[in-house]
C-alpha cells in the first residue's frame, strides 16, 4: 500500500536532478562513477522521504488493522480529542501531548 509513495517520490527526485550538472560531470568521470558521486547525493532527499512516507504507510494502515472495529474506534476517540483541543485557545500543547501519545501507541503496537 505504500509503495507507491515510494516509487513516487524516488521518481520526483531524480526527475529534479539538473541534467547539465550528469552532463558535466560525465565528461569528467565514467557513467556509474557519475551516478554514483554526483546524482545518487543529489536524490538521496528524496529517497529518503519516500522510505519514510513507505513505513509511515506502513506503520499507520496495515492490510488488517482498518477492519479492527477497536482499531477504528481507538482512532476516533483520538481526533475526536485532538481536533477540538486544537481549536481552543491555548490549546496546542493539550494536542501537543494527545499527539504525542498516539505516535507512541503507533510505535508500540
Amino acid at each position: 500500500m505504500g509503495f507507491p509513495l515510494l516509487v513516487r517520490a524516488i521518481r520526483l527526485s531524480f526527475e529534479a536532478i539538473d541534467r547539465r550538472l550528469e552532463d558535466a560531470a560525465s565528461t569528467l568521470a565514467p557513467h556509474r562513477l557519475t551516478f554514483l558521486t554526483v546524482t545518487l547525493p543529489l536524490a538521496l532527499p528524496g529517497i529518503i522521504a519516500g522510505f519514510v512516507l513507505c513505513f509511515a504507510k506502513a506503520r499507520r494502515v496495515g492490510a488488517t488493522s482498518p477492519s479492527c472495529p477497536t482499531f477504528r474506534a481507538r482512532r476516533r476517540r483520538y481526533r475526536a480529542a485532538i481536533i477540538p483541543s486544537t481549536q481552543i485557545p491555548g490549546g496546542d500543547a493539550a494536542a501537543f501531548r494527545l499527539v504525542l501519545v498516539a505516535v507512541a501507541i503507533a510505535l508500540w503496537r
